[in-house]
């Protein structure tokens, strides 16, 4: 017996929730792709895309995922043999820096872990030692979805300055656009990536890039650059230069559906909202990790993400607990990856999500935790309707 029948709920950190909104934007024809409707939708997008990342550089969308727009970011600053300074604290940009080293680059990482964010100290004391300058750019990850760790990016940037150093700094931004405050002009970042599935609302397939004057002026002796992602290329007059040939018509509708409805709700509610319900989430976890079986993954509190809350389960099968929410109930939950895998499951709390959506997953959480006779402390729903009662008021 299940109570899975009804309306599957995705709790996983990528790709989210696709409002009906952006879905029934993109169900329509193709149209003319040298008109002039659509040269007017991209240059609304590629002026909105900058402005989430609240940036007055340069913003390119590229038909691609996150894995893309890293290549993109990179190939367009880099040249074969730089030198770049991974900033560890999960998984992501540890690829982000995989990604560099087979193309070329010397790659040195900072050591983190899985549980912590990256210290600014840290990286402060790093780049005084550099004193030639030979690290040419800082990759971090504003937050990684595997640990469900948050960086401070403005505090990384201000370390960056107070070393004295020129390197680029470079923010995945995949996991936190459109979920909590991106200000990439005000914090010093040179440039930043990011993709449509997860605060963006919109399918896979749209990768999203943004560039300083500082970073494109890099771009101008960088070696490592290829025509398809070349910024230079797809600053071009003609429409198709924009997208390298072809653009993708219908992940554009959808986006431009996506970016109205975060517009219309205001990026500072929307903002709120995701700490709203990641605080809930949190409430949740922290009741019943009253019973030692259910933990966080980050130590510190502050340092947990507003998209994705990683719970460890001690002594106990985690893929038991995601299979029975979702065989019996219907809710997807994310899996532990990398050394968290078959150690953890991520309860995602981005984009198009909203209160019936997060309590009902920890509802369903709660449930399965009882029904597997997993040992936690009661309450943990409860606990999260508490605080939403307490913080939005009538």
């Amino acid at each position: 017996m299940s109570v899975r029948a009804g309306r599957e709920f995705l709790a996983i950190p990528g790709p989210t929730t696709v409002p009906d909104e952006v879905l029934r934007a993109m169900h329509r024809p193709a149209v003319d792709i040298y008109a002039g409707p659509l040269l007017a939708l991209t240059d609304s997008l590629l002026k909105d895309v900058a402005r989430v990342f609240n940036t007055k550089g340069r913003a390119y969308i590229y038909i691609a995922n996150g894995h893309g727009a890293w290549e993109a970011s990179l190939t367009n600053v880099l040249s074969k043999g730089d030198k770049i300074l991974v900033l560890e604290s999960g998984r992501f940009a540890i690829g982000w820096g995989e990604s560099a080293r087979r193309m070329g680059a010397e790659v040195e990482i900072l050591k983190g872990d899985m549980r912590r964010a990256v210290r600014p100290a840290e990286l402060e004391a790093r780049l005084k030692q550099d004193k030639g300058g030979t690290i040419k750019a800082i990759l971090v990850a504003q937050i990684d979805t595997a640990s469900g760790v948050v960086n401070d990016i403005e505090a990384i940037g201000q370390a960056i300055r107070a070393a004295g150093h020129e390197a680029l700094l470079m923010v995945d931004a995949v996991a936190s656009l459109g979920c909590m405050p991106f200000e990439m002009d005000k914090w010093g970042v040179d440039v930043a990536m990011s993709g449509s599935q997860k605060g963006m609302m919109t399918p896979p397939g749209l990768g999203f890039v943004a560039a300083n004057d500082r970073a494109r002026e890099v771009h101008k002796k960088a070696g490592l650059r290829t025509p398809y992602w070349d910024w230079t290329d797809r600053e071009g007059d003609l429409h198709y230069q924009k997208y390298a040939g072809t653009p993708p018509e219908h992940l554009l509708f959808g986006l431009r559906a996506a970016l109205d409805m975060l517009f219309e709700e205001g990026l500072d509610n929307v903002h709120r909202r995701h700490w709203l319900l990641a605080e809930a989430v949190r409430r949740a976890v922290g009741v019943w990790a009253e019973g030692q079986a259910i933990g966080f993954n980050i130590v510190e509190a502050g340092e947990r993400s507003d998209s994705v809350t990683c719970v460890t389960v001690n002594g106990h099968d985690p893929e038991a607990i995601r299979a029975y929410c979702n065989q019996k109930c219907g809710v997807i939950l994310g899996h532990g990856i990398g050394e968290l895998s078959g150690k953890a499951f991520r309860i995602a709390h981005m984009g198009h999500v909203n209160a019936p959506m997060i309590l009902g997953t920890l509802g369903v959480v709660e449930t399965a935790l009882g029904a597997l006779e997993i040992p936690h402390a009661k309450g943990g729903a409860q606990a999260a309707i508490d605080w939403l009662s307490e913080q939005v008021k009538a």
